[in-house]
């Protein structure tokens, strides 16, 4: 009897260890410190620092003062990047036609192209020319008989 009670007793000791361990509050992202005016909440992460009051049964976190500037300039200058690719937008000057090359640019690429084309046929014919056999030298013609 003894044996099969072991390990019940063990596994209820297992689950009241995790329960404790659960219990226990484990480090996280958010350090908070309680003030006069309701508690100072320090993201370990990032930095930021948000003042929380308690309203209404809820906590309620809001950025502290340095921050809101910030992120309201930042709201500021997205909003307007926002505003002026939609004008261009509607107005068609978004660049989505493409842009095609001038006369000279294709002169100049054409250019270029036919001496890349006049070098690799001359390396071509020097290629050809180092494969025939001497002109001095007659091929022996069979003889007919």
């Amino acid at each position: 009897m003894n044996r099969m009670l072991m390990p019940v007793i063990a596994l209820g000791g297992m689950v009241a260890a995790s329960a404790v361990a659960a219990q226990e509050p484990a480090p996280g992202r958010y350090a908070m410190q309680k003030t006069d005016s309701g508690i100072a909440r320090l993201d370990t992460q990032t930095g930021e620092v948000s003042l929380c009051q308690e309203k209404d049964g809820d906590i309620v976190c809001r950025m502290a003062a340095d921050e809101r500037t910030a992120f309201e300039l930042e709201l500021d200058l997205l909003t307007k990047r926002v505003e002026t690719l939609e004008k261009a937008a509607s107005d068609g000057t978004l660049g989505l036609k493409p842009k095609l090359p001038t006369k000279e640019e294709i002169d100049q690429t054409m250019g270029v192209m036919e001496r890349m084309m006049r070098s690799f046929m001359g390396i071509v014919k020097d290629l050809e020319s180092g494969d025939k056999p001497p002109s001095d030298k007659t091929e022996d013609v069979p003889q007919k008989t």
